[in-house]
C-alpha cells in the first residue's frame, strides 16, 4: 500500500484520510537544501523514531527506535555525512532529533536523497507532527493522533507518493 499526499493538506492511506501540513513553498522536482519545499515522488519510510521520555512507543508493524539526547541529521551541504542520522558532533550543520519541543516526539525519515545522498538536493525529509498545521520545512506533518493510526497501518514496503 501507498500513502499519498494529495495536496498541501491531504493525506490518503488506504480508506483514511488524514489532515496534514507540508513544505511552506509547496512541492518541487527539485528540491534544493532550505528551500522549504516538499519532493515530488515515490519513496520508501524508514525506521519510526520516538521519545520515550515523553510518549509511548507506537504500535507498529516497522521498527520503533528511541530517540537518544546526542541523535542529529546531518543537513551540512559540505558534510561527508549529508543526509544522514548521526551520533556525534563536529563543525558541520546538523538538526537535534532530541528537541524540546514535540514535533519529533514521533517521526519517520522519508528515503528521500537516501542511498548515496548527493548534495544539496535536500536532507532530513520527515513525517513528523504537528499540532497547529502550519507549513514545514519541506516535511510533512501530522497530528499525533493521526500519525500513531498511520503508524498501526502501515508496514516495511509501505512507500509515500508525493504528487
Amino acid at each position: 500500500m501507498t500513502i499519498i499526499i494529495k495536496n498541501k493538506h491531504t493525506l490518503l492511506f488506504d480508506d483514511f484520510v488524514f489532515k496534514c501540513c507540508v513544505g511552506k513553498k509547496g512541492f518541487t522536482k527539485n528540491k534544493v537544501e532550505g528551500d522549504k519545499k516538499t519532493p515530488i515522488g515515490t519513496y520508501s519510510l524508514e525506521n519510526i523514531y520516538f521519545r520515550k521520555d515523553k510518549v509511548l512507543k507506537p504500535v507498529s508493524k516497522i521498527k520503533c527506535f528511541e530517540i537518544k539526547r546526542n541523535m542529529k541529521w546531518c543537513d551540512d551541504i559540505s558534510s561527508k555525512y549529508y543526509n544522514k542520522k548521526i551520533n556525534r558532533n563536529g563543525k558541520f550543520r546538523y538538526e537535534k532529533l532530541y528537541r524540546n519541543d514535540y514535533k519529533y516526539d514521533y517521526f519517520i525519515p522519508i528515503k528521500y536523497n537516501w542511498k548515496k545522498p548527493k548534495s544539496p538536493k535536500g536532507s532530513a525529509i520527515f513525517i513528523h507532527l504537528t499540532k497547529n498545521y502550519q507549513p514545514t520545512n519541506g516535511c510533512i506533518a501530522l497530528s499525533t493522533k493521526d500519525f500513531l493510526i498511520l503508524a498501526k497501518l502501515i508496514n516495511k514496503n509501505t512507500k509515500i507518493k508525493i504528487l
